[in-house]
């Protein structure tokens, strides 16, 4: 076995999973697996700069994970940045400080190399599995941005679009004068669809996104959604882990975390409080995806790019 340390830094969280993984069967056994909620993509879809409050949230985290992976010996580490370190202009300083802290450069990897990874870590466990037709189409609903990736046995195609939880809510839901739409108006819901649909129209031009069989869905939107679907009261990731959940049930769900307020989802305790006031865009990024596609159900997976980093390693 071979102790690795993975860390997967988006838009919205940071997160950590140290593991023992055998080399020669690829089998990973976690030792530690976390999420800290740091928003680095605060204002970069209007700034182009991470800021320096995002910054020194995302530096405090990777302080707290050095100690981590520490104390558990990790033999190798691997750090993959994604949509906000990629669209920043001062991205060098996020690099540098990781770098100083983790001992390891931070890798602000393409899209594609993103879906690669999620689709590795989304579907390894998939393989066999007779209730589940392929090809696969893994949805990664990220902070900044979303990956398709087609794929049966390995990827067929992929394609990253600048749409995500984090991106449509300081898009469309937040005024310039900081103002939040909460619940939002329609035509800013509606602005929303706009996005989506045009991104969707893009990566259909690439991606055969309507052919595939079976919808798995990641990350933390997806998650919460399936979350307050099982009507959980706290948040079990085994239960959350392969649930299967109906368009209908998603659907419903989208428009009442659309119609709620901030007080009311708070509420929630299974929704995390660093995703209270981005969840219902996640949500309308999921069921737009579900109806653009087709799709009746996504299985939700809480294996994804975090699990693909860890495989890559091994």
């Amino acid at each position: 076995m071979t102790r690795v340390a993975a860390v997967d830094c988006g838009t919205n969280s940071i997160r950590l999973l140290v593991a023992d993984a055998d080399p020669e069967t690829g089998e990973i056994v976690d030792l530690d697996r976390r999420m800290t909620i740091v928003r680095l993509g605060q204002g970069v879809d209007r700034t182009g700069r991470l800021a320096p409050e995002a910054l020194e949230r995302t530096f405090a985290a990777c302080r707290e994970y050095a100690g981590i992976i520490r104390e558990h010996g990790a033999e190798k580490i691997r750090f993959v940045a994604t949509s906000a370190s990629r669209d920043a202009e001062n991205r060098d300083e996020f690099v540098r400080g990781v770098l100083d802290i983790l001992g390891v450069e931070p890798e602000v990897v393409t899209g594609d190399e993103e879906a690669q990874l999620s689709f590795t870590g989304a579907t390894k466990e998939l393989t066999g599995r007779a209730d589940l037709d392929r090809p696969y189409l893994v949805v990664d609903i990220g902070g900044g941005s979303t990956e398709f990736v087609v794929g049966d046995d390995a990827v067929l195609a992929a394609r990253s679009v600048d749409v995500g939880c984090v991106r449509m809510t300081e898009r469309h839901l937040v005024a310039e004068d900081g103002t939040v739409s909460d619940p939002p108006a329609p035509e800013r819901i509606e602005a929303i669809r706009r996005d989506v649909f045009e991104a969707l129209d893009l990566v259909t031009q690439t991606v055969p996104i309507t052919a595939a069989r079976t919808l798995v869905g990641l990350a933390g939107s997806v998650t919460t959604v399936a979350a307050l679907a099982l009507g959980l009261e706290e948040y079990d990731s085994a239960a959350i882990h392969h649930a299967r959940i109906s368009f209908d049930r998603v659907a419903e769900l989208t428009d009442w975390l659309l119609a709620s307020t901030h007080d009311q989802r708070a509420l929630k305790p299974v929704i995390h409080p660093g995703r209270v006031d981005v969840i219902a865009s996640g949500a309308l990024v999921l069921r737009l995806i579900m109806e653009w596609t087709g799709a009746r159900e996504v299985v939700v997976s809480e294996h994804d790019i975090l699990d693909g980093i860890a495989w890559s390693l091994a």
